[in-house]
């Protein structure tokens, strides 16, 4: 399969996932980061197990296994964080969740399929701006903790 595709089906699952819960980017991008540290850490555990269990562990296994491990922590927050109000904000905050989970991505998606064709140009450009596509994204996700809460609160006036 084409690297392009399965870059595609995960670019529009993952922006429509977070455009239609409306979820702030901030706890999310930093689930993320998380995930991809868990993965780098458990991958080659999930290998041996794998094994030991006569369970196939391909390297197309090894790379689902990656990618799901990366995912997980922010599919799991998905309910957590607040949600944006506004529609420019659900835009640029779904648009930076992708971005980062594409670099997270990036590494696992591109041990099992070689990329080909114009497919073959955008791994390169992720792959190559890998570190600073997640170092600024995640300076935004930071940013996006920061930023005031929008809680309107609904007092009820009294009329004396």
């Amino acid at each position: 399969m084409n690297i392009i595709i399965i870059f595609a089906v995960v670019i529009i699952a993952l922006f429509v996932l977070l455009f239609i819960t409306k979820r702030k980017f901030g706890l999310l991008g930093l689930a993320l980061a998380a995930g991809s540290i868990l993965s780098g850490l458990w991958v080659e555990k999930a290998g041996y197990i794998l094994g030991m269990l006569n369970a196939p562990s391909n390297m197309y296994v090894i790379a689902f296994v990656s990618a799901s491990i990366v995912i997980a922590p922010a599919i799991l927050m998905i309910f957590h964080d607040g949600k944006y109000k506004t529609t420019v904000g659900r835009l640029v905050g779904s648009s930076l969740f992708t971005l980062l989970a594409l670099a997270f991505l990036v590494e696992p998606i591109g041990r099992v399929l070689i990329p080909q064709g114009f497919g073959a140009v955008v791994y390169d450009w992720v792959a190559s701006n890998n570190s600073a596509i997640i170092a600024t994204c995640l300076i935004l996700a930071i940013v996006d903790l920061w930023l005031p809460k929008h809680n309107h609160s609904h007092e009820k006036h009294h009329n004396s």
